[in-house]
């Protein structure tokens, strides 16, 4: 897939995902408004470069859904080649992070 091609389908999936969240979870895993403004792309990376967004994760992890994350949206095979070694590291960190929390449920 083409980088262009790939990081639209990223900006579409994230909006799904968002939505996705706040339907099931009543929780905000990014900002719209940065999704908006900026696209996805710029915005996720802005997000994995954020030091506070672990209160994001918490509410998906209290539901079950880190799937709705943008961490998890990152690491698909589709996106990886979108964001530099480093961003995906990140996403995985905070995922690993959860791991323990999300299997006590």
């Amino acid at each position: 897939m083409a980088r262009s091609v790939a990081a639209e389908k990223f900006h579409e999936d994230l909006i799904n995902l968002y939505t996705s969240a706040v339907q099931f979870c009543d929780c905000q895993p990014i900002s719209l408004s940065s999704v908006v403004a900026e696209g996805g792309l710029p915005a996720a990376k802005k997000y994995l470069a954020s030091n506070t967004v672990r209160s994001r994760l918490f509410p998906l992890s209290e539901y079950g859904r880190v799937d709705l994350s943008v961490e998890s949206l990152v690491l698909r095979a589709e996106y990886r080649g979108l964001f530099e070694p480093n961003e995906i590291q990140e996403a995985e960190k905070r995922l690993n992070f959860l791991k323990p929390l999300v299997s006590q449920r």
